[in-house]
């Protein structure tokens, strides 16, 4: 009989929408239950892993008021002290390899100290050197499943479409630069909640100067955002730093070509789904950039559909499920490699 492992995930639970949570829990195999994390939970029920994907969550507070910064820094080291004693593991998911919003040096400090003690890092996309012994990869998955009994949208030559958060490193700013410039035929949305008022403020006053744009600057469920995707000819993420996005999957999830920024792990996607599917842009996105991805996807339109299979997420909850199976061995007898063969094998 398999033993059952109980993970504290440090994510926001599911709400009715398709969010990564859903998808990253629901393959698991039955004896992984998942628990939602709560500073309650995390200080007083016993787990056998904490599961971490973006660390900066468990030292910030909104408001970030000097009493809820000091409060929530002295639960995180009191945290880091009780998963030692007790012996147990830390899975950190690499989304990124720094925080989109760099923190202070008190934060840097506490997450190094939680990085030193983490047990397993599930990387989503092969290491240049290679994996160590503490290192596994297991890539985002697809989103076909969760939004493809949706409606989907006619086509509409020429549109081009940016959703998701709005956020600095997102790069909205660039691509409302380069749309002003854009020839005629092209039109643009903007589909998605920007986290500042600045950054409201910057999308609805291009609009107010450029009839060719238009937006829905909230959060949208997934009816919608299957309709404005699927509307659209070409998604353009023009971010400035792009290692891993799930909006590059939903895109393409739905039959959607991208232009993206050009990167290594970008390069390899586009090597995974087939061509035509994916575009490029080198360094800062601009208006030549839309032109071309828009005429190379004309001159040679991609056929069948991305090829996504790699992706299916029955097959990353079995990885997942024995990735955590390991790193609880693991932390339990110290010194065992959490990626033998024998112990946890990636697909």
């Amino acid at each position: 009989m398999t033993p059952r492992v109980r993970v504290l995930e440090v994510l926001e639970p599911p709400d009715g929408t398709t969010r990564y949570a859903d998808q990253l829990v629901e393959p698991l195999p039955d004896h992984v239950e998942v628990v939602w994390f709560t500073w309650r939970r995390a200080l007083r029920e016993k787990y056998d892993v904490l599961h971490v994907h973006w660390p900066e969550w468990l030292v910030r507070t909104r408001p970030s008021t000097l009493p809820r910064r000091v409060a929530t820094r002295l639960a995180f080291v009191a945290l880091l002290l009780r998963l030692r004693l007790t012996r147990t593991a830390i899975v950190r998911t690499e989304h990124n390899p720094e925080p989109h919003e760099p923190g202070g040096r008190t934060e840097r400090a506490l997450l190094r100290w939680l990085d030193r003690r983490t047990t397993l890092r599930v990387h989503l996309n092969p290491l240049p050197g290679g994996e160590g012994p503490h290192d596994v990869v297991i890539p985002l998955g697809h989103y076909r499943a969760q939004l493809g009994g949706h409606p989907i949208s006619a086509r509409v030559p020429g549109l081009l479409v940016y959703f998701g958060k709005i956020r600095d490193y997102k790069g909205v700013d660039l691509l409302l630069d380069a749309f002003a410039q854009a020839r005629a035929g092209l039109t643009l949305r903007v589909v998605g909640n920007p986290q500042t008022p600045q950054w409201r403020a910057l999308v609805e006053d291009a609009a107010r100067e450029d009839p060719r744009i238009g937006h829905v600057l909230e959060f949208v469920a997934d009816d919608t955002l299957v309709g404005e995707v699927t509307a659209a000819e070409l998604a353009v993420l023009p971010y400035r730093d792009l290692h891993n996005s799930a909006v590059v999957l939903v895109a393409l999830s739905l039959d959607t070509p991208v232009l993206v920024p050009s990167t290594p792990v970008t390069r390899g996607l586009a090597q995974e789904v087939g061509p035509g599917w994916v575009h490029f842009f080198e360094g800062t996105l601009d208006t030549a950039d839309l032109h071309r991805a828009v005429d190379d996807l004309r001159a040679a339109p991609p056929v069948g559909r991305p090829q996504l299979d790699a992706r299916a997420w029955d097959v990353i909850g079995a990885s997942y499920a024995r990735a955590f199976e390991a790193a609880a061995r693991s932390a339990h007898h110290p010194g065992a490699a959490t990626n033998h063969p024998e112990s946890v094998q990636i697909a």
